[in-house]
Formats: C-alpha cells, structure tokens, sequence
C-alpha cells in the first residue's frame, strides 16, 4: 500500500513496501521531473525528527522566526500560554493596538497549533478580538509569546511502540465566553496514546445547562472520530473496538447511554439522536474520567502550571532541545 499526500508541490509518499515507493517516485518523476529529498525531515515548516520512541514533530525554526519577528527572543520565558481563569472581554476601555500587527501574530500562531496543543485554547480566546484588538489582548498574546520562548522545540510524539487503539476526550466549559454566554468545545483524538486530532471552538449557540454544553461538545467529538475511524479504514488500519469516549460530565453520560427526553433535553434531540445512534452501533461508548485526567481541559481552560505540564505530559509532548 502507498500513500501519497500532496500540497500543491510539496509531496510526502509513505507505504509498507519500499520497492513500490520507490516504483512511484521514478513514475512521477518521469511524468512531472520531480526532485527526491530523501528520508522526511521538513515539510510545510514542520520539523521531523526520529527517535528511538517514535517520530517527534515540531515546529521550533517557526517559533524563533515568530519571537524574532515579533521582538521576543530576549524576553522573559512564562511556564504557561494564559493565566489560569483569565477572562477576556472586549476591553472596550482600554488602549487599542496596532490592529495589522495583533491580526499577523495570531495568524502565525493558528498555523502554530498543528503540532501545539498546548496552545490552541490561547490562541483560540485571544483569535476572538482581531476585529478590535486592545492593550489587554496584546499582553495576553505576549504571554503565549512568553512561554513559547520557554518551549520553542516542544512537539508531539508519534509513538512506535502500542497497539492503534482510538480514544478520544470532551470537555466544555459552560458558559465560558463572558460576553456571548456561549460555551466552549474542546476535544483530543489518541491514537495508540500519541494525539492526532485537537480541537477547540466556541459553541454555535447558548447552552441552558452544564449537561447540556458538555452533550453538545460529545456530539463534536463524536463526529470526529467517526471520520478519523473512516480514514483509518482507508488507510488499512484496523478499527475492530468501540472507540472510548472519556466525558467527566455524569449527566452527559447518561444522555448518551440512555437518552430520555424531558424539558432539560428536548431541545438537544437531535444531538442525543446521533450520538446514541454511534454508541448502539458499538461505534463509541462513553467512559468516565476523574477531572484530574481529563485531557480536553487543556483546550477549554488556563489551567494551573503543574496541572498545565501534567496533562501535556499525558498525550505525549515532548522537546528534543531541552537541556537535560
């Protein structure tokens, strides 16, 4: 089997035969004059490194580009991306900023987040004030900045070792946007205990309960994985079990697994519908997880430096350029 992945002229070709990879670069070679750089080490500014556990992918050349770029390299380094239960609002009062210069930095650390984790709630809190920035965002942004300079080599490991088993996390934090009410989603897909797949987003509407939000955010969640099980299927990877689902919210759980609508629950139906449909189906089943351990809270909160460095230790973030 090969696999071929393609952005515009940069290629990536992996397979389990080399022979056959080999056939397929001397085709397309033929046909377009390709040029062959040999093992994978770099590809669209992501670092490729491998090592005795697996392959670790960062980005650390485009974080020092950001921090130079941005006047940080000497600047003081912070342990964690955002203060934890900072809230931030639109600042209305205070000092605006140069709008070009808030709206290049945080389009430079959305495409950061392909192999940070660590910094998608952040990003996605302060991507919110593009439209308006103020003093108050600016500082907060510098803060991420800050603890990117503490970690500029960190990445995550794709482990070699492990059966593929799926798993996925949900968390919300209802409630969470102080001026739209709305809550926000977050999520992490594992796959044989290295993450693939992150998210976090505010939520389309406002959520009238805890169970409520955390229920919206298991249908997401949901969704994914059923895409990621489908693209694994693809790939020949075998999916033969349930995928886990860990949700610390109770009530949520027990909407999944036995959905009785009431005045609390009709108005989610739908969402109780599809996500019963796949826990039926043997598609998902709905664990539970004590909230020490619920790894989506890094993509719904600041969370403590301890708390913040545990849970990346748990999905696997690793930084081959620290000093040991």
């Amino acid at each position: 089997m090969i696999v071929v992945l393609i952005y515009v002229d940069d290629v990536i070709i992996t397979g389990n035969c080399l022979t056959k990879i080999q056939e397929v670069k001397t085709k397309l070679d033929r046909e377009f004059s390709i040029k062959d750089l040999g093992v994978l080490k770099y590809f669209l500014g992501i670092e490729v490194a491998r090592t005795d556990d697996g392959l670790v992918l960062c980005q650390r050349k485009y974080v020092l580009d950001i921090l130079k770029d941005s006047g940080k390299l000497g600047c003081k380094p912070s342990s964690f991306p955002i203060e934890h239960g900072l809230k931030l609002d639109k600042g209305e009062k205070e000092q605006g900023v140069d709008a070009n210069q808030y709206r290049r930095l945080i389009g430079r650390l959305l495409y950061l987040q392909a192999t940070r984790p660590d910094i998608t709630y952040a990003v996605n809190v302060l991507s919110q004030f593009v439209a308006d920035p103020r003093s108050v965002h600016l500082e907060a942004a510098n803060r991420v900045l800050r603890y990117l300079k503490a970690t500029p080599g960190q990445g995550i490991l794709l482990t070699r070792v492990g059966d593929p088993v799926l798993t996925a996390y949900c968390d919300s934090d209802s409630l969470g946007c102080p001026y739209t009410r709305r809550s926000r989603t977050g999520y992490i897909l594992l796959l044989g205990g290295s993450p693939i797949s992150w998210k976090t987003k505010k939520q389309s509407v406002v959520s009238r309960s805890s169970a409520e939000a955390e229920y919206r955010a298991m249908a997401s969640t949901v969704s994914e994985v059923l895409w990621v099980r489908w693209l694994l299927t693809e790939l020949q990877v075998p999916v033969p079990s349930a995928t886990s689902l860990f949700c610390d919210n109770q009530a949520a759980r027990h909407i999944a697994n036995n959905p009785v609508f009431h005045e609390r629950t009709k108005h989610v139906e739908m969402d109780c519908y599809f996500v019963r449909e796949r826990v039926e189906s043997s598609e998902v089943v709905p664990m539970r997880v004590s909230s020490k351990f619920q790894l989506a809270d890094l993509l719904t909160k600041g969370l403590p430096t301890q708390q913040h460095q545990f849970l990346l230790d748990k999905i696997g973030m690793t930084n081959l350029h620290a000093s040991s």
